[in-house]
């Protein structure tokens, strides 16, 4: 049984964002890559991001379709040891 791909990370933020950038420091220092859409400067994908997850702050983190939530949100499943799981394709 081969290993599944990882899922594709997807965080929506803005530029001027301290949560933002905290965030994706730390999925660069897990070495990993991620689909950054910009809410500040698309007001569709603001709408999109809002309508995904009822919420208005960025950033807003996917793994795969499992939304994870905001930075401290995947602070919070990395201190539970949950997020490893989902990074590698495993599901909630």
């Amino acid at each position: 049984m081969s290993d599944p791909s990882p899922p594709p990370i997807t965080l929506y933020s803005t530029e001027v964002c301290p949560y933002c950038v905290a965030a994706k420091n730390f999925l660069k220092s897990k070495s990993l890559s991620w689909n950054e859409v910009r809410v500040d400067t698309n007001p569709a994908a603001r709408e999109k991001m809002v309508a995904l997850t009822r919420r208005t702050s960025v950033p807003q983190i996917f793994i795969g379709d499992v939304h994870v939530g905001g930075y401290d949100d995947m602070m919070a499943l990395h201190r539970a040891g949950k997020l490893e799981p989902l990074l590698q394709g495993e599901g909630a």
